[in-house]
């Protein structure tokens, strides 16, 4: 995991490694700038001869926007950089990067702005635009002629690459002040800015890149921040080994309760990715008058026909059979297309005290335990719940979807620290919730994953993941992302508009081989 920063957290950290490890800020400018550009040429090669425009302003940003500049003239780009401010006006370290650009390059390629013409017919000429105008630190909306550059690069029509945070975007909180920036890209500096994963950050900021700084590793150990971005390097410590002695055995049984008439397709998808991802055996539990529909959608699973309600829903008469289902296997999962029958509700809920196992929770499951979530307390084994915001706000008291969704990381560490739970809060840059308070957030997955039955896939992961014995804050954290890096691959092959939840699940094997062989793969 990497620690997610606010705006003050990362001013510690520097104070911190200037004052006390002795490396003078403009070092730190230095490196800033130089993994930008070493991130630049790998992205976008050949840098050589492409016109650039860099747009500074008088902070510290801006001086990072300089170093960048006078880098990529030495990699012989057309470089031209759009001043904001006077040479006076720029911060200490601001200006002896001013100073060393004017040494390396044409005096020519300064521009002070002065028109949104002129900045308009800069960017319109430009292959790649660079954003250094305001960081992290900008607490008031943005107006004037910051304003006006900001209108400037967002009529770019090629790649915009914000420095460390697009400009005008709250750093800590995500939200617009007054204008922003709308990146195709961000470069980020030392950790991660938690602006970048909330509200309008989701989407001014494209994909994330950080870059090390050389921030000293026990000045990051020692800052308390609750909030971590899951990274590869965790998802795979956290997957099983595979030996050439193992067999179905030990990698796990996992149980699915789910389906219902008109519903069978919620069933089959999460076993499909439960045994996607790695788990020796599965097996369906589905009313009985679907139980060939679901057997000969998924003809690796096992299916088990279970007492139904008139309405070809899991009767109450079935509770005893379900428990036995569940007490015979490794992990399970309830609530895909269970359907909101009132027998089926109380079913349900009567079944959470027989949970004596890892378990997830989702769809009409979580529906079920609207206004009871208390109920939650009589599981012997805390269960993983995977609500999406509207069902999040029915297990939450007096919220809404919109509420939820105005404080994800917030409701989700309150609901998971109050129930004694994991939650995966679904939806853009999804959370995890510990029962302990501390939250991570998901830097994988797109827009293509907006459709149905995604839901049911991420499920399946989670279930088969812990059928393969990962503890439940693994298995959220893993599967989440895993689940986010297949839709990726999906995206990538399908394009997002058209991309079903099927796509998803024909791509947990490569994103189980990429994380498996220790490739990377982008932030956001």
């Amino acid at each position: 995991m990497m620690k997610i920063v606010t705006p003050e957290q990362m001013r510690q950290l520097d104070r911190r490694t200037i004052d006390d490890a002795g490396i003078p800020g403009s070092i730190l400018m230095e490196r800033a700038g130089a993994g930008f550009v070493d991130h630049l040429e790998h992205t976008m090669r050949p840098i050589k001869h492409k016109t650039i425009t860099v747009l500074c302003g008088k902070g510290n940003n801006g001086g990072d926007g300089l170093v960048i500049a006078r880098l990529l003239h030495r990699l012989r780009a057309n470089v031209r950089v759009v001043m904001l401010a006077t040479p006076a006006e720029l911060s200490k370290d601001a200006k002896t990067m001013y100073r060393r650009f004017v040494k390396a390059a044409k005096a020519s390629a300064i521009h002070a702005f002065s028109s949104k013409d002129q900045a308009l017919a800069l960017i319109r000429e430009s292959q790649i635009v660079i954003d250094a105008l305001l960081g992290t630190g900008l607490a008031a909306d943005v107006t004037g002629r910051y304003a006006e550059a900001i209108e400037c690069i967002n009529t770019s029509r090629c790649p915009v690459v914000a420095v460390d945070i697009p400009s005008g975007l709250q750093a800590e909180t995500g939200t617009i002040l007054g204008h922003a920036v709308h990146a195709s890209s961000t470069v980020t500096f030392g950790l991660p800015k938690l602006g970048l994963f909330q509200r309008s950050g989701i989407d001014l900021s494209g994909s994330i890149h950080i870059v090390d700084i050389g921030i000293p590793l026990t000045y990051v150990d020692a800052l308390h921040t609750g909030i971590s971005l899951i990274t590869p390097d965790f998802v795979r410590a956290s997957l099983p080994a595979r030996h050439a002695s193992d067999h179905k055995g030990t990698f796990g049984h996992a149980g699915i309760i789910a389906g219902s008439i008109g519903k069978t397709g919620a069933a089959s998808m999460t076993a499909k990715a439960a045994l996607r991802i790695g788990a020796g055996l599965v097996t369906v539990a589905v009313p009985s008058s679907v139980n060939d529909v679901v057997e000969s959608q998924v003809v690796e699973a096992m299916t088990c026909p279970m007492p139904e309600t008139k309405a070809k829903t899991l009767a109450r008469s079935g509770l005893e059979r379900l428990s036995s289902f569940m007490a015979s296997r490794t992990a399970v999962a309830i609530g895909p297309g269970l359907s909101t029958h009132p027998e089926t509700v109380e079913l349900v809920q009567t079944m959470m005290s027989r949970i004596d196992r890892p378990s997830v929770l989702d769809a009409d499951a979580l529906n079920a335990l609207a206004g009871r979530a208390s109920i939650l307390t009589s599981c012997k084994i805390p269960p993983i719940l995977t609500p999406h915001p509207g069902e999040m706000s029915r297990l939450v008291t007096g919220a809404t979807a919109q509420s939820v969704n105005a404080d994800r990381i917030g409701t989700a560490v309150g609901f998971a620290r109050d129930r004694g739970v994991c939650v995966v809060l679904k939806g853009a840059r999804t959370v995890v919730a510990g029962p302990d308070g501390t939250a991570a957030i998901c830097p994988t997955g797109n827009s293509g994953m907006a459709t149905a039955g995604t839901g049911d896939v991420l499920t399946g992961i989670i279930v088969g993941l812990l059928a393969q014995k990962l503890t439940s804050w693994e298995a959220s954290c893993a599967g989440t992302y895993l689940h986010g890096l297949a839709g990726d691959l999906a995206a990538s092959d399908k394009g997002p508009a058209g991309m079903i939840a099927g796509d998803v699940i024909e791509q947990i094997p490569y994103a189980l081989r990429r994380a498996y062989a220790d490739e990377t793969h982008r932030f956001a």
